[in-house]
């Protein structure tokens, strides 16, 4: 999944040949999960239509401060438009819209937006080779940077001049790929390593019959998607789930079994950064599994269990430098328990769950935690969305980080 997806793309288009290449920009920006608004300086209409980038875009194209629609004037307000954008990319930027943005010259609908916009502003470059190198166009990119935006470099081509050499403008696809790296690049885990568990384990009985719990696995996937969102290199360890990973960036590992779990989470342990055990563990498994269907025979049936392998302990006693999170699920002494199992485990936060809470626990879509650190400062959350749990997770790993 891009990093573009869901991002309100802002798309300033000025007068140069290059502007033909933003048809093709706003496809991919579309097809990335992107939303694109374009505006347009009257110059670059001579180069590629409004109705073309309209059509692409699936939004009307902004070009004036009005519009004189069935005689009555309607305002293209600048300020709603940069205030809409995640992302302004000013593309192509020609020497003289980068000469106005650099000395603040406001006599274009684009210029107007540019200046009052507050979020990213990239620009990609595009002239002829001599105009490219010299010396004020050189300040202006200094100047530029010294703003904050940030710049595409151009590439080496063949120019509309005939020559060949530096400020062709950057091929869509590299514009996309520059803005894609220099996004991922500030996230905020970003190069951090996250194992996560999730869902429940199936003990077997026999080849038809197990013991298992409830969980869903929506807590720990919910988790392992927002944490691959914010940078991190993900490691899900699943038991059996009907849950979606939703990031490339998440390595899904399957399982069914306690030992399983215990055995991956080993596994991956010693190299990563963060460990949140979401998982519903079985606590016991049967001693004997039968190699096949026990008969419904006798009135009575019993079967003999032994005791799991407690992975979140394993966990505790051979962390590191791993910031590591645990779960409970209490019905009573909630808060008591929960510290107990925090010195136990050695834990650096454990989210408490209770079951007397409406909406909270197994099967839900909502969850309503208590965060208790190690130093059993306690925060009682209000009931929120899983995702918006997972968020609330991963801003105390950020945190920790920070």
């Amino acid at each position: 999944m891009s990093v573009l997806k869901g991002k309100k793309i802002l798309l300033g288009v000025s007068g140069g040949i290059a502007a033909y290449k933003t048809a093709g920009l706003v496809r991919l920006f579309i097809k990335a999960g992107a939303q694109v608004q374009v505006i347009m300086t009257p110059a670059s209409k001579d180069f590629v239509t409004p109705l073309t980038l309209a059509t692409l875009s699936k939004n009307p194209v902004f070009s004036t401060f009005f519009n004189d629609e069935e005689q009555e004037a309607q305002w293209n307000n600048h300020v709603e438009l940069a205030l809409w954008a995640d992302i302004m990319l000013i593309a192509p930027a020609t020497a003289n819209t980068l000469s106005k943005m650099v000395h603040g010259t406001c006599d274009n609908l684009l210029l107007a937006t540019y200046l009052s916009a507050k979020c990213s502003v990239y620009f990609a470059p595009a002239m002829d080779l001599d105009m490219y190198i010299h010396p004020s166009t050189i300040t202006n990119f200094t100047e530029l940077k010294t703003f904050g935006n940030i710049m595409i470099p151009a590439e080496k081509g063949e120019l509309a001049s005939g020559l060949s050499g530096e400020g062709r403008m950057a091929e869509p696809e590299n514009i996309i790929a520059f803005l894609e790296a220099d996004l991922e690049s500030k996230l905020p885990l970003n190069g951090k390593k996250i194992l996560i568990t999730a869902g429940p384990t199936y003990e077997a009985i026999d080849p038809v019959r197990f013991i298992g719990n409830h969980s869903s696995g929506k807590m720990g996937y919910d988790i392992a998607n927002e944490a691959a969102n914010l940078g991190a290199s993900v490691i899900l360890v699943s038991g059996p789930s009907h849950c979606k990973v939703k990031n490339e960036n998440v390595v899904l590992i399957s399982v069914t079994t306690a030992q399983e779990m215990y055995d991956a989470c080993h596994q991956y342990y010693e190299n990563v950064d963060v460990a949140i055990a979401a998982a519903a563990v079985a606590d016991y498994r049967p001693k004997l599994i039968s190699n096949q269907k026990i008969k419904k025979e006798a009135s009575e049936f019993s079967i003999e269990l032994e005791k799991t392998q407690d992975i979140l302990l394993s966990l505790g006693q051979t962390k590191k430098n791993q910031f590591l999170i645990g779960f409970a699920l209490e019905t009573e002494n909630e808060i008591e328990n929960a510290k107990l199992k925090i010195q136990k485990k050695n834990l650096d936060l454990i989210v408490l769950n209770s079951l007397q809470d409406k909406g909270a626990g197994f099967k839900e879509a909502t969850n309503k935690v208590t965060f208790i650190d190690k130093n059993f400062v306690i925060e009682p959350m209000d009931l929120k969305p899983k995702e918006a749990v997972a968020a609330d997770i991963l801003n105390k790993v950020i945190s920790y980080f920070l």
